[in-house]
């Protein structure tokens, strides 16, 4: 029994249901009403690299571009700030590279150079849609027969729902803010799944462990004592990917912004659904000390005696 002062975090269980049905509200209605703004990796459309002499800037290439007629360009560093990477809607007519080149080079001094067009056609865009998503179901299945496993169907609910939750919310995070999706941030998505699992994997154990070592103990001080116990390997185990996180962000180009962004979202909410969602689902699944307590075998009561 730890000796520490124990927080009681389920005191707060009912604040906390109204918190992430409020954030799932909110984020459903977005999904619904507003969507998510694909990438080219799922609408399809064209990509151009030009190559600069020195480091450009990107805002005056968006600006050369939009004066241009170029609708809605996403200018972005690709490797080296003197490497630009242009994406834009719609399949690449003949000319096309040389209308870029022209209007982000209308003097011709000739010290621009297009290295590459490429065009991502809208059928491998709805391919990667409907196959991220049934990775996604996959996953939850995957995650919801281990758990059941381990340790017990109960446990399996309130995991599944944690990782839910944190789905719902991190797209519907894009999904108000506008940013855009592309498989780097479906990459990231499928990473916050495994990293609230496993933050959900080590408080359930410890759940598990204190109903059997603490019988006399009443269900919901258990499970404070053991998210109080968890709770500093949960911090900091959150903090430090977030700071790697925040690093990815600021030094790592704008290629992988969005991927970043994804997973601090997604990092929060998953610490946060660790110790409020998937012990919440235990207590409004009913779960019962004798749910995981080994059954007593025949005969037990007299092993004492002589």
């Amino acid at each position: 029994m730890t000796t520490q002062r124990i927080l009681n975090f389920m005191g707060s269980r009912k604040l906390a249901v109204a918190f992430s049905l409020t954030l799932i509200l909110c984020s459903i209605l977005s999904l619904a009403m507003k969507g998510l703004v694909f990438g080219l990796d799922f609408t399809g459309g064209t990509q151009i690299e030009v190559g600069y002499p020195s480091p450009a800037d990107l805002s005056v290439v968006r600006n050369q571009l939009s004066s241009s007629g170029f609708e809605n360009p996403v200018v972005v560093y690709f490797g080296s700030e003197s490497d630009v990477l242009v994406r834009m809607q719609g399949k690449p007519d003949e000319g096309v590279a040389e209308a870029v080149l022209k209007s982000l080079d209308p003097d011709e001094e000739g010290m621009l150079e297009v290295r590459r067009v490429d065009y991502v056609g809208p059928q491998v865009g709805e391919e990667l849609r409907e196959d991220g998503g049934l990775g996604m179901l996959a996953a939850l299945a995957v995650v919801m027969l281990y758990v059941t496993i381990r340790f017990q169907y109960k446990f399996a609910i309130g995991a599944v729902v944690a990782l839910i939750h944190d789905v719902i919310i991190t797209l519907g995070f894009f999904s108000i803010t506008g940013l855009e999706v592309d498989l780097t941030v479906l990459a990231a998505v499928l990473a916050v799944i495994g990293y609230s699992l496993n933050d959900t994997i080590i408080v359930a154990d410890r759940i598990r462990e204190n109903i059997r070592l603490l019988r006399a103990t009443e269900l919901v001080d258990v499970i404070n004592e053991s998210l109080t116990q968890t709770l500093g390997r949960t911090v900091i185990t959150s903090l430090t990917t977030i700071l790697v996180l925040i690093a990815l962000f600021v030094f790592g180009g704008e290629l992988i912004h969005n991927f970043s962004i994804a997973l601090i979202v997604g990092i929060v909410i998953g610490t946060y659904s660790s110790v409020y969602v998937a012990a919440n689902t235990l207590l409004l699944t009913g779960l019962k000390r004798e749910d995981l307590l080994p059954p007593e075998k025949e005969g037990d009561e007299f092993d004492g005696l002589p």
